[in-house]
């Protein structure tokens, strides 16, 4: 049997600044087991979510100004 990779939802949340908007995960950066379909996460409106996949959380950085929004 495989055993399934801890999910990133113990994990800290992701913060991110408007010049990595729009923010999608798994991001640039992720190691190639946590591969999953990639989705765009809604920040702008909701300040923090979290990747239906794997649970990882993202927040939009205290006092990010995005144009537009």
């Amino acid at each position: 049997m495989s055993s399934v990779p801890e999910t990133a939802s113990n994990q800290d949340i992701v913060e991110v600044g408007a010049e990595d908007l729009p923010v999608y995960c798994p991001g640039p950066k992720a190691p190639l087991w946590s591969q999953h379909p990639r989705i765009y996460i809604e920040v702008v409106k909701n300040k923090v979510a979290r990747c239906q996949y794997c649970g990882t959380r993202y927040a939009l950085r205290e006092g990010e100004k995005v144009h537009g929004h």
